[in-house]
């Protein structure tokens, strides 16, 4: 993911998060084995570490923008882009986000499944069916909703989805039942790790995935971060905010492609373009 950017100038942006954590992270973007990535502070180490170059790459020539956002682990690169949060305590934030919840993974196990072609009604509903507990994790888009849960929860929400019309429940690889109860450990110890940070006035609103609302303060992001890691990623909502900001155009930053085909569904009048090699930097220049 790293290896299209190690000449780009935005490749300062490792070298700052290194000095700030204090440990080598070049190797998590251009060589690291999958085992490595298997971890989830790994892994999410190098999701952040690559969206903020290509962010870094290109932010001079985006004008204005109306609004930042991002899905979950995305939501801390949207207040770093921003300007409302250091990078270097981004990073190290970041990393603790991700040892915090994998430890409350750890302490309560679950999983999670994406109920393709389900509304929020219908993935509400069979959730209530699962007694052993399971909740919405992620609204992303019409007709994607993910659901998490225990995994006795899991099964029997998925179940009850398909007897009441979703066309498919799939389950998702993932660690955990992240965006639930289930997390209620890493949210109570957030709060800590963030007591030394001092968030500043954002560049845009941020659009926060606890409420799906634009935020332009810097109050209150001490416990939005901490809280949203135990209540669900309000995704749909959140790109209908930032359209209802007077967005004309998105733009994914970073490696992949899964957020522009979300908004695709979501609000589709709208253009979508991709950043994640220096190549995708060039095209925007030229298309403005």
């Amino acid at each position: 993911m790293g290896a299209p950017w190690r000449d780009h100038a935005a490749w300062s942006i490792v070298e700052r998060a290194e000095a700030a954590f204090g440990e080598p992270l070049a190797d998590l973007i251009l060589d690291a084995p999958a085992e490595r990535l298997a971890r989830t502070r790994e892994a999410q180490l190098c999701v952040l570490l690559t969206s903020l170059i290509a962010w870094e790459a290109i932010r001079d020539d985006v004008a204005a923008p109306v609004a930042f956002a991002g899905h979950s682990l995305g939501q801390v690169t949207a207040l770093i882009a921003s300007g409302a949060l250091p990078l270097e305590d981004g990073v190290r934030f970041a990393a603790r986000r991700a040892e915090l919840t994998q430890a409350a993974a750890d302490a309560h196990p679950g999983k999670m499944a994406a109920l393709l072609g389900a509304t929020v009604e219908q993935a509400a509903e069979a959730c209530a069916a699962a007694l052993d507990g399971a909740w919405i994790a992620n609204d992303n888009a019409p007709g994607q909703v993910v659901v998490a849960g225990t995994p006795d929860g899991v099964e029997a929400a998925s179940a009850r989805a398909k007897e009441i019309g979703v066309k498919r429940a799939t389950p998702l690889n993932v660690g955990g039942a992240f965006h639930t109860p289930l997390m209620r450990d890493a949210a109570d110890a957030l709060p800590a790790e963030l007591a030394n940070v001092t968030f500043e006035t954002p560049a845009a609103p941020v659009v926060s995935n606890l409420d799906a609302a634009a935020h332009s303060d810097r109050d209150d992001w001490h416990q939005r971060s901490a809280e949203h890691v135990a209540v669900p990623v309000r995704w749909r909502e959140s790109m209908q905010t930032m359209a209802d900001l007077g967005a004309t155009s998105f733009l994914e930053v970073g490696h992949g492609a899964m957020l522009a085909g979300l908004a695709k569904r979501t609000v589709p009048d709208l253009a979508v373009r991709g950043i994640a090699t220096p190549e995708d930097c060039a095209l925007l220049a030229e298309v403005g």
